[in-house]
């Protein structure tokens, strides 16, 4: 199975690299994984990952950048092809960024993402970026990149940003800071996640283990 890492220039491509070829040994499926920022190569890939770090509006100018490769993206999650997006990466998957400006986005997942407002009971403004290990929340037997991970298990979240004006069937979990925030979303053969999953110890590895066995 080969993988392509698609690079727009963000960086935080090793981690993810060393945590997919863990997974994959872990659930004993064989890949061939390479970061990549060459169209014809994730053209050819069987799945494609999309890190991103960083601003929204400087991961679509990386990605843009780069010669077919949002053309190629494209025309392979219309045939498809899973992709699984990671921070920024699944932040671009969206309509639109508001970060320094509005930043068109992939469109693949409804809404936008806006700043985030968290307040604490009392009203207070609770920190930014949103920083740390926070639970996931979804319902039991729910999509398959989550299988064999319960409700309340937590994930490594870094961000200032969050989606909104979303579709409620799109969502596939969320997490709490000042009120819910999206973690996961995703529609036919696209996922993406609002935290890393190369950072996310245990739950991470099984959510890209589900990754490579997932058949949307």
């Amino acid at each position: 199975m080969r993988i392509a890492v698609v690079d727009p220039g963000s960086g935080n491509l090793a981690s993810v690299l060393r945590a997919l070829d863990r997974a994959a040994a872990d659930a004993g499926i064989p890949i061939a994984a390479a970061v990549t920022r060459d169209a014809a190569e994730a053209a050819a890939a069987d799945r494609l990952i999309l890190p991103g770090q960083g601003a929204f509006a400087a991961c679509m100018r990386g990605l843009a950048a780069l010669p077919g490769m949002v053309e190629t993206l494209e025309q392979r999650v219309a045939a498809g092809t899973p992709l699984l997006g990671i921070c920024v990466g699944m932040q671009i998957m969206a309509e639109r960024g508001l970060e320094h400006g509005v930043t068109p986005g992939l469109g693949w997942i409804q809404g936008e993402m806006a700043p985030m407002t968290p307040r604490d009971p009392d009203g207070a403004p609770l920190p930014l970026p949103q920083m740390g290990w926070n639970t996931l929340e979804f319902p039991a037997g729910g999509h398959p990149l989550l299988a064999g991970i319960r409700p309340g298990e937590h994930a490594y979240f870094v961000h200032s940003y969050a989606l909104s004006g979303y579709r409620p069937d799109q969502v596939l979990a969320t997490t709490e800071y000042g009120g819910p925030v999206v973690a996961i979303v995703g529609r036919g053969n696209v996922a993406g996640t609002q935290f890393h999953v190369e950072k996310s110890a245990a739950v991470g590895l099984r959510i890209l283990a589900n990754f490579l066995r997932w058949t949307p």
